[in-house]
């Protein structure tokens, strides 16, 4: 009996007493949080592989920051609902949701090795390709070539089109002559192509630095360089020595034109006083021209007029007139017999008149 009664004793589920077990509360849920942790920790690494993801996915209410639109996915199909920045809801666990830029961005491309055409192997450390995504292609952007698009269309497309031109042109062309129009070769590259098959993309600039060139080659291309600037110093020396004799050659001309241009003033001077002199000269001879003139026509004028005078006195009667009185004035006369029968002189008797010769018989 009492090997059977121990029996069921050990058999039987022991009622735990109050105050005994773990932490004295009841019973040991070690088990069930081991169950919990191995679920949780299950669903952590294959359901949500990543924070973010994680987040997108248990998240009801969520951020879309300034610069960027919210896409969402539904069971791993694009949704083209678009929605703008600021806050939004969505389905926890069913849709996903990822922010996208839509404003300018820069992405750097490293460490691009490519072969010249000479075969020399050189490489370009960093290349910054400032894009834009709009807003209006953004569904169909990631519909066609996802989240990461520009993995395809910019950092991929980079290194086909560095090593494209690398290809056709020598290390001469690449590190030195062509450099200045890499960044704009590689630009309109880029946008071609996108405008093409990604319209929604746009290349707005691409920078590219120095290629990293082999050391024995970066050398010679240092050496030549400095004989290239020993060259335009020389030829810069020449030039300042032409500037220098083209200047004295104008300073001379100048020199001598301003001297003829002088002595050419001081002739015009000289003959403006030679000429006024010869004015002045004529203008003192006309004056004694007419002057002389007026003289001599007075004189003309007065023995003219004299001349008329004596004929007009002249005159038979005012002989006769003046024989009578020259007759008058002597006490004595005497006849003869030539007198009457005598002519006399005009001019005879007018000067026999005049000088008062008394009267004698003729």
């Amino acid at each position: 009996m009492d090997a059977q009664q121990q029996q069921r004793q050990q058999g039987a589920p022991q009622i735990p007493r109050p105050g005994a077990g773990a932490g004295a509360g009841g019973g040991d849920f070690t088990p069930i949080l081991t169950v919990l942790v191995s679920f949780i920790a299950i669903f952590v690494l294959i359901v949500a592989p990543s924070m973010s993801t994680l987040n997108n996915s248990l998240s009801i209410l969520h951020q879309v920051p300034e610069g960027h639109v919210g896409v969402y996915w539904r069971g791993g199909a694009l949704l083209n609902t678009i929605t703008d920045p600021g806050f939004h809801l969505k389905l926890p666990f069913i849709t996903q949701f990822e922010p996208i830029q839509v404003t300018l961005q820069t992405d750097l491309v490293r460490d691009i090795p490519c072969g010249t055409k000479g075969g020399v192997m050189i490489n370009f450390d960093k290349i910054e390709v400032v894009n834009r995504l709009r807003k209006d292609h953004v569904y169909d952007t990631l519909l066609n070539y996802g989240v990461n698009y520009d993995n395809t269309w910019i950092y991929d497309k980079i290194h086909h089109e560095i090593n494209q031109f690398c290809s056709g042109h020598s290390l001469q062309q690449v590190y030195i002559d062509m450099f200045d129009q890499i960044d704009e070769k590689m630009k309109d590259a880029l946008q071609a192509d996108c405008t093409r098959y990604a319209p929604g993309i746009e290349i707005l600039s691409v920078r590219i630095t120095k290629p990293s060139i082999p050391e024995s080659i970066r050398r010679n291309f240092e050496n030549m360089e400095q004989e290239r600037t020993k060259v335009l110093i020389a030829v810069e020396r020449q030039r300042v020595a032409e500037k220098e004799a083209e200047t004295q050659k104008k300073i001379a001309i100048s020199e001598a034109e301003r001297n003829a241009h002088v002595s050419k003033i001081q002739m015009e001077q000289k003959l403006m006083e030679k000429d006024s002199a010869r004015k002045q000269e004529e203008i003192a001879n006309s004056m004694y021209l007419a002057r002389e003139k007026s003289l001599s026509d007075a004189a003309y004028y007065r023995t003219m007029k004299e001349a008329e005078a004596n004929k007009l006195k002249l005159t038979p009667e005012f002989l006769e007139l003046r024989f009578i009185e020259a007759i008058a004035n002597n006490s004595k006369i005497f006849f003869g017999n030539k007198v009457p029968n005598m002519v006399l002189d005009q001019r005879l008797l007018g000067n026999f008149l005049q000088e008062g010769v008394p009267h004698q018989e003729f």
